[in-house]
């Protein structure tokens, strides 16, 4: 009960059952579901992800559809042999060695690559004279500039270029050697030789790559305060204790980004391959997954069996993925707001 202005009992008036919720939820649609925040959902939400059905989950359950038969590729007749091609694929020595080649691939390029970024995204930002304010060395802007060089190339001119190099009889490397006095360089095969081939190719990606991560860190070491590295230098951290402790734990979320990215690149390496190694190398010692796909696919006409490798490929990148996160969890811990 109530009293008015006047000092009479007022009357309150009691809401219908459930009506005080409706009233609400009627309210709260006129609030928030505007033409402008409806709009907003369709364009920046559904639309996205019908795209990602559409162009990503939908071919990819085709290919697992598809590995399940003994479609060529060229006719429209296929029949349903169930895991057939699996079973054959983990027979097929020359796929196992592909897998095994990818999977070292993926173990080298990315600690190597990554590690070269690092030390020269550190000299450039925080690797400069101890006395003073924090600085990189003299003429890191010109550093980066050269560094990045490489990646604005197109991957397959890369690889042209590189099997020239290479190249036993006229190639820069072997006329450089020779020159030296390394008369053991005159025509030698570094992507004929079975002990080179791998190493060689190995190379030429992670040169065509450190530019980019470098970037990448120099980017995320910017973000992170003077205040930590000068606190770092008070307290008589030298150079390599101050990345290993303060750094890489600072930008631990770029460097697992760049694991992934650089992993699935490492497990597929197909444009690279393409011009350095279109066979596969001696012995198939570059042969990678995606080349024995392409050529299952579209030389053998066997694309029920492609699609196999297609999935295990796929399985095999997941895979590296959650294991980066995982051992980032493991070993980095999550980060906190406030650490």
């Amino acid at each position: 009960m109530t009293t008015t202005a006047s000092g009479e009992l007022a009357t309150p008036v009691s809401a219908p059952p459930g009506g005080l919720w409706r009233i609400g939820s009627a309210r709260w649609r006129r609030r928030n579901l505007t033409f402008d925040k409806i709009s907003f959902f369709v364009v920046f939400l559904i639309i996205p992800v019908a795209f990602y059905i559409a162009f990503v989950v939908s071919p990819f359950v085709q290919a697992v559809y598809f590995s399940l038969t003994d479609w060529t590729g060229f006719t429209p007749a296929m029949n349903f042999i169930g895991l057939s091609n699996y079973v054959k694929l983990f027979t097929d020595s020359t796929f196992l060695q592909a897998m095994g080649n990818n999977i070292l691939m993926a173990i080298v390029v990315p600690i190597v690559t990554l590690g070269l970024a690092m030390f020269f995204a550190t000299l450039v930002t925080v690797g400069g004279s101890t006395r003073g304010n924090i600085r990189g060395l003299r003429s890191s802007s010109f550093y980066r500039v050269i560094s990045f060089f490489p990646y604005v190339i197109p991957a397959i001119v890369i690889g042209l270029i590189w099997s020239q190099i290479y190249d036993p009889s006229a190639g820069l490397l072997n006329g450089i050697l020779t020159r030296l006095g390394l008369q053991q360089f005159t025509s030698f095969a570094w992507l004929g030789d079975p002990r080179t081939a791998r190493w060689a190719v190995m190379f030429v990606i992670i040169w065509g790559l450190v530019g980019f991560y470098m970037v990448l860190f120099i980017a995320a070491i910017k973000g992170v305060p003077a205040e930590v590295f000068e606190a770092a230098r008070i307290d008589g951290a030298g150079r390599f204790r101050t990345a290993i402790s303060i750094t890489i734990p600072l930008i631990r979320e770029n460097v697992q980004t760049a694991f992934i990215y650089i992993g699935i690149l490492a497990l597929d390496a197909f444009v690279y391959m393409a011009a350095l190694e279109p066979g596969g190398g001696p012995n198939n010692t570059t042969l990678v997954m995606a080349q024995q796909l392409f050529t299952t696919a579209f030389t053998k006409g066997q694309f029920g069996y492609a699609c196999a490798m297609g999935v295990v490929l796929a399985v095999i990148t997941l895979a590296y993925a959650g294991l980066v996160f995982l051992v980032n969890r493991i070993f980095g811990g999550k980060s906190e707001v406030g650490e």
